[in-house]
């Protein structure tokens, strides 16, 4: 399974808000750290604080900050809620026209091996990306001020 670069930037931007703690962040910001483009970047954020991970404040010097503890986002629901396809193989899409699906041993371990992969990035969270953020932080280093986001 590949992850979506929907779900990859949804766990990019956490991890950037992360490091910074409760400051508050900008999406050209984030995307110029991470050199991606703001556009696509834009609608990461947006579903992100749809869905309660950021917290979105508007106006003249507003921005993005983690809308709940680093503890309380769990990998696993993060990508769950950013992936829209998990159809690993035809017979899983609807609609699929697989000819064997009727006898196929192939989809029961493939469910398998899914759940087992939701079962480890549920294990973990947010929090544990950030253990020992030191270098993340210098990777991803704040803008300074009066330099624009």
């Amino acid at each position: 399974m590949r992850l979506s670069s929907f779900s990859d930037y949804s766990l990019r931007v956490l991890m950037y808000l992360g490091v910074h703690g409760g400051r508050l962040a900008t999406a050209g910001e984030i995307a110029a750290a991470y050199g991606i483009s703001v556009n696509h970047l834009t609608k990461v954020v947006n579903l992100l604080g749809r869905l309660g991970y950021v917290e979105t404040v508007r106006g003249k010097g507003g921005g993005i900050r983690l809308g709940r503890g680093a503890a309380g986002i769990r990998l696993g629901e993060v990508i769950r809620q950013t992936e829209n396809d998990f159809a690993l193989v035809e017979c899983f899409a609807t609609g699929g026209q697989c000819q064997i699906h009727a006898v196929c041993r192939l989809p029961p371990i493939l469910d398998e091996a899914l759940a087992a992969m939701f079962t480890v990035l549920d294990r973990y969270t947010l929090a544990d990306l950030l253990q020992g953020s030191g270098e993340l932080g210098q990777m991803l280093p704040q803008p300074e001020a009066g330099q624009p986001a």
